[in-house]
């Protein structure tokens, strides 16, 4: 891919020593085996991603990936494109819902402007702009492949500046309007699946609307013809700089070893894009919340992964993701805290033949 510029040969597979240690240390708590179900599956993950029976996940941020899509030209939002600046500003000002639930979890905020149609010279907006804005795919691809190829390299460079700063885990966000568009395009396209479909409501669409959008991503596939076996000409042709950033994301999840936590559906669609580029990228995602948007479940099945909690939010910016990251810090609660069957004096279970 691309030569390897993305530097994919330095992802390798999940710590499996060190993940048979955790799960030797979950059964030997004081509880039946097993019964905390996924629980004991996420930190069995972060074991196998740090490489030690004993992860960290203290250290963590939220990652947003905020860009505008030229395909709002067609009609498919209920929202104008002016919203994408108003909304990356008020991350910094710290009042959106990202800022309430990152508060919350303790993470700190990456605000990305990978593509915001506007000059956002503000102190906490990181500037990697690639373009103002994607073209408008129903006319077009919506950037070139080296644009795409730009975005997904920014993302996987975003993370090894995580690494650096010593984050253990981050979650996954984005800020575009008209970004349910292009992720229904990049989902169609990747599993097969018809645009009726995935396509949802996005922010509020009416009837008439909602068809108008169904029609807009029909004919940015046909027109672009984007191809099945190459996930970077999909994400060129009838993605975005935000999706494309957080594909990079996942990528560099994977490369530098820290856990990727999936928000809703557009970080979903960024996951999937990731997954075909490179499949053992899905080793480091972890899945949080299952969105109201009408693809998100395609999706979640083309990647074989099932979503922590189901509260039919499908408001993005990562907010799922950072709710996710409280079940991370229950599971590692109690794999750290409770006791062992010699502790409590209790024979330990045994399964029954």
């Amino acid at each position: 891919m691309e030569n390897d510029i993305f530097g994919l040969q330095k992802i390798t597979p999940l710590d499996q020593a060190a993940m048979r240690a955790a799960q030797i240390r979950w059964d030997n708590r004081t509880k039946p085996l097993g019964s905390l179900g996924r629980l004991e599956d996420i930190v069995v993950r972060l074991a196998g991603i740090n490489g030690t029976p004993d992860p960290r996940a203290d250290k963590r941020a939220v990652v947003i990936m905020c860009a505008d899509n030229g395909v709002v030209e067609e009609n498919v939002s209920s929202c104008p494109k002016s919203v994408t600046a108003s909304v990356t500003c008020n991350f910094i000002r710290g009042i959106t819902g990202i800022n309430v639930f990152s508060r919350l979890v303790n993470a700190s905020l990456k605000i990305v402007d990978i593509g915001v149609d506007a000059d956002l010279k503000f102190p906490g907006i990181i500037d990697r702009k690639i373009r103002k804005g994607t073209w408008n795919m129903a006319d077009g691809p919506a950037m070139t492949r080296e644009e795409a190829v730009k975005g997904i390299l920014t993302g996987i460079e975003v993370v090894r500046e995580l690494k650096e700063a010593g984050i253990h885990i981050f979650a996954t966000g984005e800020m575009g309007i008209g970004n349910t568009s292009t992720s229904c395009a990049i989902s169609a396209v990747l599993t097969g699946i018809p645009v009726d479909d995935l396509a949802g409501l996005g922010s509020g669409l009416s009837k008439e609307a909602y068809l108008n959008k169904i029609r807009v991503i029909r004919r940015a596939i046909e027109i672009n013809e984007p191809q099945l076996t190459d996930p970077v000409d999909v994400l060129a042709k009838v993605g975005g700089f935000d999706i494309a950033g957080l594909a990079g994301c996942f990528l560099g999840a994977a490369i530098y070893k820290i856990p990727a936590v999936i928000d809703g559906f557009i970080s979903a669609a960024a996951a999937l894009a990731a997954f075909r580029i490179h499949p053992a990228a899905k080793d480091y995602m972890l899945p949080s919340h299952g969105s109201a948007e009408q693809g998100f479940s395609a999706v979640m099945e083309a990647l074989d992964l099932e979503p922590m909690l189901n509260l039919g939010m499908r408001l993005g910016e990562g907010t799922g993701a950072a709710l996710g990251l409280q079940l991370v810090d229950a599971a590692l609660a109690a794999y750290n805290q409770m006791g062992s069957f010699e502790d409590a004096s209790i024979e330990q279970y045994v399964p029954q033949e």
